[in-house]
């Protein structure tokens, strides 16, 4: 039933965006749908929005449109592109063709903006899942180093922990490349050229240019000494920063040698400088011979000028906004560590938050910042505010047996606490119920404080902030006391206040009794939940079972082809794929429900247990076609379980078109003291399927 789900959420998504021939391009990544279409007006938001498997729609400039998933978003990627009707996609116009549309469309005043942020998110987001093993890969390090069981900081430690230093190190020293790869993808050239332009500045090669010997002798002041290495390589060592910067002379022109693991803004700005190269030598080359001398001459001309101009440049752009964000956190911390986390409920949604990563990154690479990231501890606070804040609408939920909401929150908060991932917590929630970003920047706004107020955290890795994480922040007393409170104070104060506005609470409150009105009204007026009748008996015998009423495969609830039922709107229970074509009391007690069309019985036991059993979905359209009722067809008569109440005739039910699942739930679950149905595969009619404790 859930792959059937799936496809059928991947079907309306396409139908409600405009079709498939409105879809020029669809990629995703961790959380969102991101749809390249040839004209957004065609696309019908709220339709999206309303679809059960959407947590959010997110228009954008020039005719793109993401669609929020959450964790599921692979699969229904995956069934969205196997639907026949996506075979044609991107086919229809050439690439000249949709650029010359878009030219024409005048996407607006800010389109080159979100082009810039369009480009940054889609040169990192591929990478969020090695970037959270690898976090969680020095997490796990970082509790040995704190245990005082290996210290990972020694420079003669064991050979297989270097191996593992090895593991996580792969991730942030190739970086570049990574991000080079992606972001010519992003710009539509081919991503190994950019690869490759990245990779010749951290060749071995390369990297031995700036080998060097110290030598007793010093120049000038006294301040440098004089560094030997290369002959046509100069280096010299600044003892005041301890930093070293060398120069290799290249075919009579000087190049600054720098080390580029790690570094994140260089492969922007050199892709970015690649495309206007590749796309131009495409246009003078034939298509015949493009494949051998396109990538050549971009090859050529790129690798100088990266390594010349480009890198030099990268590097200096990163550490001049690292030392400008290092600067404020040196003589405002208080303020710096307010405004990081109360800025990013904003930045995320937009998509703005991509170049603070990039700077987090760069100060753990620049030596000026002591390898070391201060943005990250702040940001911490904003993250757990969002996921305290997710647990204050999980409270709720429970307390107002909203099952639906439940579920969402709990996989919303599994992925925040274990993750880091905040989406799925601000898509499927909080920008849903607007109550709630107050209180969660009051959140923030707390945990900032603390941070602030005592002296700040860093980290020297880029980490998700999650509780798997909490290791690799210095000091961990503060990034605890900080994150903690944050998470409490964004709960408690949702908890008090509620998520809701009353009319929103009155509207939830409304569809749960209309779900209950609308099954009451199916089954012709029988008062099922909450109803009383029967006569007491003398000896009142306590009910500990309900019993199959029908032999054949038994189904979780969730997997009823029903809403309504599914969600355990009405209670806990089951579903049979019925083998068999006698309908028996699953339960001793008084007959509630007997509509004619004997689709459908409520049972009230004695000691106020009250069962539903539904023979088939929306078989009340048969109209009585099928079904031999055994009983009269009226209230308060007594049977016994296993007396037979109806026979159904599943041939004709399934010739009609409908599924013959029989669905038994206890109605009033939430007032029992236990209701847990049980792991079975197969039942006979009669085998006890559900245990009870009024």
């Amino acid at each position: 039933m859930e792959s059937t789900s799936k496809k059928d959420a991947a079907a309306q998504i396409v139908a409600k965006v405009g079709g498939a021939e409105n879809i020029l391009n669809l990629t995703h990544c961790a959380t969102r749908l991101r749809f390249e279409l040839k004209d957004a007006s065609k696309v019908d938001q709220a339709a999206v929005d309303a679809i059960p498997a959407v947590l959010g729609v997110v228009p954008q400039a020039g005719d793109r449109l993401q669609v929020v998933i959450g964790g599921a978003v692979e699969s229904i990627f995956t069934q969205i592109m196997n639907l026949p009707e996506m075979a044609g996609v991107g086919k229809g116009l050439s690439d000249a063709d949709v650029k010359a549309a878009e030219r024409a469309k005048g996407r607006g005043k800010v389109a080159w903006l979100d082009a810039f942020f369009e480009y940054l998110s889609n040169s990192f987001r591929p990478l969020l899942g090695v970037l959270l093993g690898a976090s969680l890969i020095i997490a796990f390090t970082a509790v040995l180093d704190a245990l005082h069981i290996v210290d990972f900081r020694a420079v003669d430690k064991p050979a297989s922990w270097v191996f593992v230093d090895a593991m996580w190190r792969s991730v942030f020293y190739f970086l570049p490349i990574m991000v080079a790869y992606n972001a010519a993808k992003a710009l539509k050239i081919d991503p190994w050229v950019g690869a490759t332009v990245m990779g010749a500045v951290m060749t071995p090669n390369f990297i031995s240019l700036s080998a060097k010997t110290y030598v007793e002798t010093t120049k000038g002041s006294g301040l440098y000494q004089q560094v030997q290495g290369f002959a046509d390589t100069v280096c010299t060592t600044n003892p005041t920063l301890g930093t070293d910067s060398c120069v290799a002379n290249i075919f009579g022109f000087g190049m600054q040698l720098n080390d580029y693991g790690g570094q994140v803004f260089v492969p922007l700005i050199m892709v970015a400088m690649l495309a206007v190269v590749y796309k131009f030598l495409t246009k003078i080359f034939p298509e015949n011979i493009q494949m051998v001398f396109v990538p050549f001459l971009s090859m050529v001309i790129m690798i100088p000028v990266t390594a010349f101009l480009v890198g030099p440049l990268g590097i200096w752009a990163g550490t001049t906004l690292g030392t400008g964000l290092a600067w404020l956190n040196g003589n405002a911390p208080i303020v710096f560590a307010i405004i990081i986390p109360l800025i990013y409920p904003f930045l995320v949604p937009l998509g703005l938050h991509w170049p603070l990563n990039a700077l987090m990154l760069a100060n753990i690479s620049s030596a000026a910042t002591g390898h070391m990231d201060f943005i990250q501890g702040p940001m911490g606070s904003w993250n757990f505010a969002c996921f305290g804040a997710t647990a204050g609408v999980l409270v709720i939920a429970i307390r107002s047996r909203n099952v639906e909401m439940r579920e969402v929150a709990s996989g919303a908060l599994a992925a925040g606490l274990l993750g880091g991932i905040s989406e799925p917590s601000l898509y499927g929630i909080h920008l849903r119920y607007k109550r709630i970003y107050p209180r969660m920047l009051v959140g923030c706004l707390v945990g900032g404080l603390i941070t602030g107020l005592l002296g700040g955290v860093k980290t020297g890795t880029f980490a998700f902030t999650s509780l798997l994480t909490i290791p690799v922040f210095s000091p961990m007393p503060v990034y605890v006391l900080s994150i903690g409170a944050a998470f409490i104070t964004a709960m408690t104060l949702v908890i008090i206040s509620d998520y809701r506005t009353p009319e929103q609470k009155a509207e939830e409150d409304a569809q749960r009794a209309q779900a209950e009105a609308d099954l009451a009204l199916e089954t012709n007026g029988g008062a099922v939940a909450g109803s009383t009748g029967g006569t007491a008996t003398a000896t009142l015998v306590a009910t500990k079972v309900v019993i199959a009423p029908v032999a054949g495969k038994v189904v979780a609830l969730a997997q009823v082809n029903d809403k309504v039922f599914a969600a355990k709107t009405l209670g806990d229970g089951v579903g049979i794929i019925p083998t068999n074509s006698r309908i028996v009391a699953p339960v001793s007690g008084t007959l509630l429900t007997v509509p004619d069309t004997g689709h459908a019985f409520g049972i009230k036991t004695d000691d106020g247990v009250e069962v539903l059993v539904h023979i088939g979905i929306d078989t009340v359209q048969l109209a009585g076609k099928g079904f031999t009722v055994a009983v009269a067809v009226a209230a308060d008569q007594r049977v016994e379980a296993g007396d037979l109440l109806v026979e159904a005739d599943f041939d004709q039910i399934k010739a009609a078109g409908y599924d013959p699942t029989t669905i038994v739930v206890v109605t009033n679950t939430m007032s029992l003291a236990k209701v847990a149905p049980r792991e079975l595969v197969e039942v006979s009619s009669g085998d006890p399927i559900i245990d009870v404790t009024a």
